[in-house]
């Protein structure tokens, strides 16, 4: 209760507005793993009108299209007061936000969704399998880290988009791309961003990493649709235009905030790709 109360404490102070400690969408989760998750950083212009408004162990980045902003990703329920705060700090208003762009159907970045929406009256966007899992506030069966169980406030406002589809708002087009395998209704973000005459094709990517909950087995014969999920994603984050990665937990980045080396979106698919080959591995050879 007493980290509950300083995190709290941080987020008014941070928000410059008082936080109510019975909402029921920012109550805290996690408390633990935030404090490296939501270590407090300040908002950062990666390139052209796009924009970082997240934290140390979670990315939350902000789009300006001219035509009104876009979120993507929410982060735990605890951080939505921070990542509004983060807005204001680059002199945006909320309430300019249209749409909130989801990765995936987990606590830690889909859990400050609904107070988001709420506060902004923005559209959560996501993947159908996404949005069934943001709906109900929970994993879906076959999630592989089901078993560690836990809900998050639940997301009513959305919008479903399809493998391929486009976003458009004011000059900026966003490209949902499917990337299933840390979960079946993952979706990453590709858009493009200039300077003048000089653009950036920027690619906000949800998490790969195979890991699971304890009893979860990569190699049994109902979690084939995962894997063939994950090959499908290295496949895409091999061939996809990719200037700038933002993944969804920095450090997997492999640089920073994010990575604008060359050949960023085919390293992020690799190192999963080697971590899950180890993972089956280890399982074949019994290993735990």
């Amino acid at each position: 209760m007493i980290e509950a109360i300083s995190l709290f404490a941080w987020l008014a102070a941070v928000s410059g507005a008082p936080v109510p400690t019975d909402d029921p969408l920012t109550r805290p989760m996690a408390v633990e793993r935030a404090k490296e998750w939501l270590a407090p950083l300040p908002p950062e212009k990666i390139f052209g009108t796009s924009y970082l408004v997240g934290f140390g162990g979670l990315s939350v980045a902000l789009i300006d299209t001219g035509a009104g902003l876009i979120l993507v990703d929410g982060a735990l329920p605890q951080a939505a007061p921070a990542i509004l705060a983060n807005v204001r700090k680059l002199g945006f208003d909320p309430k300019d936000i249209k749409f909130i762009l989801s990765t995936e159907p987990h606590y830690d970045h889909g859990g400050g969704l609904a107070a988001l929406a709420r506060d902004t009256g923005a559209t959560v966007v996501a993947s159908a399998r996404g949005a069934e899992g943001l709906r109900a506030g929970a994993l879906a069966k076959d999630d592989p880290q089901l078993g560690y169980g836990g809900s998050w406030p639940a997301v009513t406002r959305l919008r479903v988009m399809k493998d391929g589809e486009v976003l458009k708002l004011g000059k900026i087009a966003i490209a949902a791309v499917a990337t299933p395998g840390h979960t079946m209704g993952s979706m990453s973000w590709r858009w493009q961003a200039c300077e003048g005459k000089t653009c950036k094709a920027i690619v906000f990517a949800s998490s790969l990493n195979p890991v699971s909950a304890d009893d979860y087995r990569y190699t049994a014969p109902a979690s084939a649709p995962i894997v063939e999920g994950f090959e499908a994603s290295y496949r895409k984050m091999d061939a996809m235009p990719c200037d700038v990665l933002i993944s969804a937990h920095p450090d997997n980045a492999g640089a920073g905030r994010y990575n604008d080396a060359p050949g960023a979106c085919r390293a992020y698919a690799d190192r999963s790709r080697k971590l899950l080959a180890k993972r089956l591995a280890d399982e074949k050879a019994g290993v735990k």
